[in-house]
């Protein structure tokens, strides 16, 4: 019998995503592999290397000595009972929906599918992507889902660097293409999560997950849109958001900032409306927020300009520091960052940029390389304007008041007399 008879999962993608679904998997008991087409990500791996901040080395040391294995051969996926598809689906450089590498993975999977085998797909897409474009790509090679192989979908809900919300505590949703494979998947799940939550079909549950984070989309965009009508009318934005915030029903708060970054809050609304758009349909809400959040790097360099000019500078010559540069708080994690646009929009201006941030070793806009400061401190005293664009750890222990310059504050976290919140 060959080795590969033995194999209870396969993970196909070992980001941020499914390198966390394998580590809960070995946890479990399954016999666990991965697999993923980035040799460095795998090589790392298999010397007992983590490139998430969420799992440690310490960590893959335990899967290792579990059995778990990474490959770049899709080889390792024949025989496995379980193969679960975490491959990213971002936008194209056009800021179009990019499925090319969920269909690229899928093909894979396609050419090692025997009978018998649960495909899952976390990967986030529109609505009838998993019976439209994933299960015909699956079927080509004669077997039929529901019949002689298991289909199924459940959204990823990874929140990188939430210590309390994790993979098994997150309630799981899951969907299949039939009864029956909604109850292998459900079945599989059960063996990794808390809570299985069973939605109605697959279009259900590619709709829950891009309802998530349109939710979340949206509500930024309506406070990042008062906010800057409080800011032209001479309205402390944070103190109206903290008295909100004292309603215990019928508001939940978000809060402003310099627009929105990640692998899902400024993607997965895209992907809604796109297929929506091909279907005759207009999510006039979803363009709305669309507008303001593309708006709000450029309203970040208008006030940076302004608070240059009123410290006597020179926009087209002042050296402007940004301060954190990833996504989301404490993670290196920069994909769709908002920094980048603020980059753009303060360069647009003549500004000579740095930046500093103690997560990201590099910063490229548009293929050139920002400097990096050396230190936080360096950068409260070599600029003419930082701009505060992460909440990061570091940055709460701050002494702003030491700064040589003004702090533009885009997220209201920081206190002193340096300080100007957006």
């Amino acid at each position: 019998m060959g080795g590969h008879m033995l194999t209870e999962l396969a993970v196909v993608g070992l980001g941020y995503v499914g390198l966390p679904l394998a580590r809960r998997a070995c946890e479990a008991g399954l016999a666990t592999v991965g697999y993923d087409i980035g040799a460095d990500v795998v090589d790392g791996l298999n010397r007992g290397r983590s490139h998430i901040e969420d799992i440690t080395d310490e960590d893959i040391g335990a899967m290792r000595a579990a059995g778990f294995r990474a490959a770049t051969d899709p080889a390792v996926l024949a025989g496995a009972h379980t193969v679960v598809v975490c491959v990213p689906t971002g936008l194209t450089p056009a800021g179009e929906p990019d499925l090319e590498p969920l269909i690229a993975a899928v093909r894979t999977v396609a050419r090692h599918l025997e009978p018998g085998t649960l495909v899952c797909v976390e990967s986030t897409s529109h609505p009838g992507t998993t019976e439209e474009i994933v299960r015909p790509l699956l079927e080509a090679g004669g077997l039929r889902a529901g019949e002689d192989f298991h289909l199924a979908y459940s959204p990823e809900r990874i929140d990188p660097g939430n210590r309390h919300y994790t993979l098994r505590t997150t309630p799981k949703v899951v969907s299949g293409s039939t009864r029956l494979c909604a109850k292998h998947a459900t079945a599989f799940y059960e063996r990794l999560v808390d809570e299985v939550v069973v939605a109605a079909g697959t279009r259900e549950a590619e709709m829950a997950k891009l309802l998530e984070n349109a939710y979340r989309y949206v509500n930024i965009a309506l406070v990042d849109e008062i906010a800057v009508y409080c800011d032209r009318v001479g309205i402390d934005i944070w103190d109206v958001l903290r008295c909100a915030d004292t309603k215990p029903f019928g508001f939940s708060g978000f809060r402003p900032g310099p627009g929105v970054g990640g692998h899902c809050i400024p993607v997965d609304p895209r992907y809604l409306m796109t297929r929506a758009a091909e279907q005759g349909f207009t999510f006039r809400t979803l363009g709305a927020a669309r507008a303001v959040l593309d708006a709000m790097p450029e309203h970040v360099a208008d006030r940076a300009r302004t608070l240059l000019l009123a410290a006597g500078k020179d926009p087209a010559h002042a050296r402007v520091t940004l301060l954190g540069v990833a996504y989301k708080a404490d993670i290196s994690d920069t994909r769709e960052s908002p920094a980048y646009p603020v980059a753009r929009a303060l360069g647009a201006f003549g500004a000579r940029l740095t930046y500093h941030d103690p997560y990201v070793g590099r910063f490229e806009v548009d293929g050139v390389p920002v400097p990096r400061q050396r230190s936080r401190e360096r950068a409260l005293t070599d600029s003419d304007l930082v701009v505060l664009l992460q909440e990061h750890a570091e940055y709460r222990s701050a002494d702003w008041d030491a700064a040589a310059c003004p702090v533009l504050d885009t997220r209201g976290t920081a206190e002193g007399r340096r300080v100007v919140r957006l």
